[in-house]
């Protein structure tokens, strides 16, 4: 049995079964890859991928089920264990691979970012972009070492989520319209008029609707995006109320827009770290979360990784998080 195999079978599970985009993805050859499947699979006396007319890959059955999970187990170990060893012999170089969605990646973490290279010249940063729940699961399969946002990371219960700060909302109208000349708008101010917002599970969406159901209002949500700034082009096209995060506004770049506070009107949402329990966090990594969010201390994220479960998380994190309201 070898790594490479063990490498081979969680990709093409990843993958959906595409033996070829598997070899595109590894820098290899699609026979070598199909090949050292066969040969794991006559080591181990049992199929791990169901096969149709015995080559095209159908499905993955139940031993190879529990096999592709003890795989991805052994592969993280063994990057902890190359991670230990770069700590050890150079900690001022390697790499950081964020997942994170549009509005954190444009808003929040270019300053971050900055400051990060500025001290780490050395380490390399790979940034993916996707919905919450696309990023939480590269997260809880180690494909990324932090996932940054706001809702879905609760779906994965090997994540660790670590607040790191609240934030509300904001109503983007033109100059003209008439919510620019009302400071502190009602829900049903709102409601009057066609909505241009994020699409559902990006950015707090879940608790805007909160907001409307709860009051018994029935927005007209004409246009969804999962790009702020995409939003705004649309707002200024006319099509509807804008309801952006406050972040997303920049009153130098946006000056033919209003931005009317409604932190009043919504519950405000959490921005959370997620990452992998079981990850060996390189010193760097400790660096740049303290950036992020400077209540997230080396101290504070060892203690959390020990952890065995959210709510003990949670409880570490309460006063933190009761000094951010």
């Amino acid at each position: 049995m070898k790594l490479q195999q063990l490498r081979y079978i969680c990709e093409v599970a990843q993958r959906g079964l595409n033996v070829s985009a598997t070899a595109e993805g590894l820098y290899t050859s699609q026979p070598g890859v199909s090949k050292q499947i066969k040969l794991l699979e006559e080591e181990l006396g049992v199929q791990i991928f169901a096969r149709k007319s015995g080559k095209q890959l159908t499905h993955i059955t139940p031993a190879g089920q529990a096999i592709i999970h003890v795989a991805q187990d052994v592969l993280r170990q063994v990057s902890n264990i190359k991670r230990i060893s770069h700590e050890f012999s150079d900690n001022q170089s390697g790499t950081l691979s964020i997942g994170t969605t549009h509005t954190q990646a444009r808003y929040a973490l270019p300053p971050i970012i900055k400051q990060f290279i500025k001290k780490y010249p050395k380490v390399v940063l790979h940034m993916h972009q996707g919905t919450p729940l696309q990023i939480s699961q590269l997260a809880a399969e180690g494909t990324v070492d932090f996932a940054i946002a706001t809702e879905a990371l609760e779906l994965f219960d090997n994540l660790v989520m670590m607040p790191c700060y609240r934030w509300n909302r904001g109503i983007l109208v033109p100059p003209d319209h008439p919510l620019a000349n009302i400071s502190k708008p009602t829900l049903a101010d709102v409601a009057q008029y066609p909505l241009v917002t994020y699409t559902f599970g990006f950015t707090g969406r879940s608790q805007l609707d909160h907001a409307f159901t709860k009051a018994g209002l029935e927005p007209q949500v004409v246009f969804t995006a999962s790009d702020a700034d995409v939003i705004k082009t649309y707002v200024r096209l006319g099509l509807g109320v804008g309801i952006v995060a406050h972040m997303a506004y920049d009153a130098g770049l946006d000056d033919d827009l209003c931005m009317v506070d409604a932190s009043h009107l919504f519950e405000p949402s959490t921005t959370r770290l997620g990452c992998r329990r079981g990850t060996f966090l390189r010193s760097y990594m400790y660096d740049f979360m303290q950036l992020f969010a400077s209540h997230l201390t080396r101290e504070r994220v060892e203690k959390t990784m020990e952890m065995t479960n959210q709510d003990e998380v949670d409880t570490l994190f309460k006063d933190v998080v009761l000094r951010m309201l």
